[in-house]
C-alpha cells in the first residue's frame, strides 16, 4: 500500500520539536464488529494507527536519540486485550498484541544503544474508545464484575503511570508490559 503521510512524516515532526528524551505512543482507535462481519477497511484503519504509526514514530525517535548520542525512553500504550483477546474487536486486539511484540523486539534491539522500551497495558477507562462497551449493558456488567471499576482517565491507575515514567538519564533495561488494574483476572475466572 502507499505510504501514509502522517506516518512517514513522523521523523520531521520529531526533529521539529528539538531534543526529545521520552516518547509516549498513546494514540489508538477501535472498531467493533463480530469477526465474521469485520471489514477490511476497519481492519486497515486500526492497524495503520495502532501498530504501523507506533513503529515508525518509534523508529524516527530512536534515530533522533542516536543522532544526539543520548539515551531515550519509549513507552507504548498497549491494552489488557494484548493478553485477554477480547470480543468483537479483532483488529484492536491484533494491533495491541502486535504492539506488545514490537515493544519486546525494540527493547531487545535498542537496549545496547541506551534506548529503553516498555509498554503499559491499562484496563478499561471511560473514553471514546469504550463508549460502545459501556452502552452494551451485558458487556458493561461483565467488565464491571471482573474489574474494580471502569476508571476515568484521571483515575488512580494513572498515578501508577506517572510514578513509573522514567527519567531520561536512567539506564536501559529489559522490557516490561505493566498491567494497571484487575481486569487481567477476568479471563481466568
Amino acid at each position: 500500500s502507499a505510504p501514509n503521510p502522517s506516518v512517514s512524516n513522523g521523523g520531521s515532526r520529531v526533529e521539529r520539536h528539538g531534543a526529545l528524551d521520552i516518547l509516549v505512543n498513546n494514540a489508538g482507535i477501535i472498531r467493533r464488529a463480530d469477526a465474521l462481519e469485520f471489514s477490511e477497511q476497519d481492519w486497515d484503519e486500526v492497524m495503520e494507527l495502532n501498530l504501523k504509526a507506533v513503529f515508525f514514530l518509534a523508529q524516527s525517535f530512536a534515530r533522533h536519540v542516536l543522532a544526539r548520542k543520548s539515551a531515550g525512553k519509549i513507552i507504548n500504550i498497549a491494552s489488557l486485550l494484548s493478553f485477554q483477546g477480547g470480543i468483537r474487536v479483532a483488529s484492536y486486539t491484533a494491533s495491541k498484541s502486535g504492539l506488545a511484540g514490537i515493544t519486546r523486539l525494540l527493547a531487545n534491539e535498542w537496549a545496547a544503544h541506551g534506548i529503553n522500551v516498555n509498554a503499559i497495558a491499562p484496563g478499561y477507562f471511560a473514553t471514546n474508545n469504550t463508549t460502545a462497551l459501556r452502552a452494551d449493558e451485558s458487556r458493561n456488567c461483565s467488565v464491571r464484575s471482573s474489574t474494580s471499576t471502569i476508571s476515568p482517565p484521571s483515575g488512580s491507575g494513572w498515578a501508577i503511570t506517572r510514578r513509573w515514567v522514567p527519567s531520561p538519564s536512567g539506564q536501559a533495561s529489559s522490557c516490561a508490559a505493566l498491567a494497571l488494574n484487575q481486569a487481567a483476572r477476568s479471563r481466568r475466572q
